[in-house]
């Protein structure tokens, strides 16, 4: 319904994404000292090919005549997203079988949530059409702080350099590799944040509705040359109260 309503717009399905933060009630994924480092996103999936088939040959049928986009979650290894396009080859497989059309050409992504990902991104962009760095948990992750605690909450913190200096590195690797690169998360709606997001070069920004309208006028409001200007005086700074500080100065 989604697909036919945009008709040739482009939508992005993420496959399941759960564990975590995020439970699946109609499945028990029994109890883990720590979900959010345990059973969640793309591991879970690759485990249960009985519930990851239907979802990509589910996907791949709405790709017909539309400008869908698949995208894997909680990507941390290579090898992790060579499995997932297997099981998108016999999704593709078991459309051909049933004479069921889809789009042959749709394009493939992964999220970019942990440092792992990171660290391999050159890899990982040979693999793919795109990367979504996922900020909220690409910060948890970094910072070891969960985004849900009130005692870490000053760590838990998207702008720290720390986070903005990994969402370069995975930019640049998107980049060097002539793959486009996006950003979900807080984040990327953020509109005080957004000529940093254009200075770091991010191709594109995923936010609610509501944030839309603030973040374009920011975004209109800088040069890209301003903006790569401020991205490199802000990657050198030492915390994201620094940081913070320092993008409402020059907004100011």
């Amino acid at each position: 319904q989604v697909a036919r309503t945009l008709g040739k717009r482009p939508i992005i399905i993420r496959t399941l994404d759960g564990g975590g933060e995020k439970p699946l009630p109609s499945f028990d994924l029994g109890e883990e000292l720590n979900p959010f480092l345990g059973w969640r996103g793309i591991r879970f999936c690759l485990d249960h090919p009985d519930i990851f088939l239907p979802q990509l040959r589910a996907i791949l049928r709405a790709s017909s005549g539309h400008n869908v986009k698949i995208m894997f979650p909680m990507i941390g290894t290579v090898n992790e997203i060579r499995q997932a396009k297997k099981f998108l080859d016999q999704a593709r497989d078991d459309l051909e079988e049933t004479g069921l059309p889809y789009d042959h050409q749709m394009e493939v992504g992964i999220m970019i949530e942990v440092p792992s990902a990171v660290a391999v991104a050159d890899i990982l962009a040979s693999e793919v059409d795109f990367f979504s760095i996922g900020t909220n948990d690409l910060t948890q992750y970094t910072m070891a702080a969960d985004r849900g605690n009130s005692n870490v909450a000053e760590l838990a913190q998207a702008l720290n350099p720390a986070v903005l200096r990994l969402i370069s590195q995975t930019v640049n690797a998107g980049h060097a590799a002539g793959i486009w690169v996006g950003m979900c998360g807080e984040l990327a709606g953020d509109a005080a944040a957004a000529p940093l997001l254009v200075g770091l070069g991010l191709d594109e920004l995923s936010m609610s509705a509501p944030s839309i309208p603030a973040v374009k006028e920011a975004i209109r409001s800088v040069t890209t040359a301003d903006a790569r200007r401020l991205a490199e005086t802000v990657l050198n700074l030492d915390s994201a109260q620094a940081v913070a500080d320092y993008l409402a100065a020059a907004a100011a």
